[in-house]
């Protein structure tokens, strides 16, 4: 088998016919390459090395001295949306790798990758070989828009996009036509306007990121001069965070184009409401609403480029252009509000308006699949139905992250949530719910299956 080093330290990228996987060899490898491993010790398998699998793996290593983890992974190199998901200009957010990398290095930690769990190998065949499945593959759908001309060129989901200038594998050939003066991206959350600054930002900042050359390429030669940010409820629903707006406000060359009327009555609502969502609305209050001061708006007046919130929109269909062979433009349904705060609901009016743009990014949130049919799944929620961690009505099975609560919160609440499983399987192991008697290959028989299968 030849052994090929990869570019993060202490993992190494095994090849052996058409079957490639990856694992951490440690001091424990024996001549025959097995892993020389206590045979009784409880061995644990997670399935995914995002932030959810790797908080999970670190929780059970420092928690028990005698369990081992395996962690399998279906894209090549581990870290998940940490890797793909965080904007190339966000390097701190990334250096929680540091800490997953600790973890894969531990002496009772594998990362085995290239393994498509629900094809290579299937969860039931996971269960025979460990006492405990972890599954904790994250969200790796997206949720549709369900509007007419989704399917034209010129649009992409946010997922995709930030994959593509993250170098995610899946999404390397997408080339994006950016030859448009505006684009458009429906959602106002962080990844919303992580998209928005990637596309507006000056090529010059980019350079100092860790963004792949072609994109670096591509945005270099970008039209988008323009971008709106569309959001079907209000100022007070916005689901960014404060950090990403002052990011956008601040960003140079731009300045923000906002509409006053979007922003009536929210001074006086803003009495009742949490810290961070009052500074975050005070922010948006007044780089909408404040005449700026002579620095600011000399600033803004030298500005190349636009970013917009419109508040109260929904898409009902992309428009095409004359030969229906791409993104001209895009039809909103114009809303109104019922309720207030958290709990408000957007209802249409009936009135309708047409945005001219060649670039629609639809940033509406991510899905969790299911993988195997064993499993059981939430098809309305988008997660494996679970009590603390355990999945339901299959002993032994456990999840965490987004499979677990669905798309939500940051990379601190997937930690909590993470840690919670471990705490419930461990919690299980130690009141024999969970039978650890019986020694159990796990590796071994997962890789001799591998093999086997080519």
């Amino acid at each position: 088998m030849s052994v090929q080093k990869l570019l993060f330290s202490g993992l190494k990228l095994s090849t052996s016919g058409r079957s490639r996987w990856i694992s951490r060899l440690h001091d424990g490898i024996n001549g025959n390459g097995k892993a020389s491993l206590s045979s009784c010790s409880p061995k644990v398998c997670i399935v995914g090395s995002g932030p959810a699998g790797f908080y999970t793996a670190q929780h059970l290593i420092k928690a028990r001295r005698d369990v081992e983890v395996d962690i399998y992974e279906r894209l090549p190199v581990p870290f998940g949306l940490v890797r793909f998901g965080v904007a190339p200009d966000h390097p701190e957010v990334k250096n929680v790798i540091n800490t997953f990398t600790q973890t894969a290095k531990h002496s009772r930690c594998s990362f085995y990758g290239n393994v498509n769990v629900g094809k290579d190998v299937s969860v039931e065949q996971l269960q025979q070989a460990y006492h405990a499945v972890v599954l904790s593959y994250g969200a790796d759908g997206n949720r549709s828009m369900g509007v007419p001309g989704e399917d034209l060129a010129g649009v992409y989901s946010a997922k995709d996009f930030v994959g593509w200038y993250n170098g995610l594998p899946s999404c390397r050939e997408l080339s994006p036509d950016l030859s448009c003066e505006t684009a458009v991206i429906l959602g106002q959350g962080n990844v919303a306007l992580d998209v928005a600054r990637i596309l507006l930002s000056p090529i010059d900042i980019l350079k100092k990121t860790d963004i792949t050359q072609p994109a670096l390429e591509a945005l270099a030669e970008s039209r988008v001069r323009r971008v709106l940010i569309v959001g079907r409820r209000g100022p007070m629903q916005v689901a960014c965070t404060i950090k990403e707006l002052r990011e956008m406000v601040n960003l140079p060359h731009t300045r923000p184009e906002m509409v006053a009327a979007d922003f009536e009555g929210v001074t006086e609502a803003l009495k009742d409401v949490p810290r961070p969502r009052k500074r975050l609305t005070e922010l948006m209050l007044k780089t909408a609403l404040e005449i700026p001061g002579e620095k600011e708006q000399e600033r803004r007046n030298k500005a190349s480029r636009i970013w917009a919130f419109r508040f109260f929109r929904s898409p009902i269909e992309i428009l095409a252009d004359p030969d229906h062979s791409r993104t001209a433009g895009l039809r909103l349904a114009v809303n109104k509000l019922e309720g207030s705060g958290e709990g408000a609901r957007a209802v249409v009016t009936g009135e309708v308006e047409d945005v001219s743009c060649g670039l629609v990014i639809s940033s509406i949130g991510y899905k969790s699949l299911p993988i195997d049919p064993s499993v059981p799944f939430d098809s309305h929620k988008s997660i494996v139905p679970n009590n603390m961690g355990r999945v339901q009505q299959a002993a032994g099975l456990y999840c965490s992250g987004w499979l677990k609560t669905g798309p939500t919160g940051v990379i601190a609440d997937t930690m909590n949530n993470s840690f919670d499983t471990a705490r419930s399987l461990m919690e299980d192991m130690d009141s024999g719910t969970l039978d650890v008697s019986a020694a159990k290959p796990g590796s071994q028989s997962i890789s001799a299956l591998l093999e086997k299968r080519g």
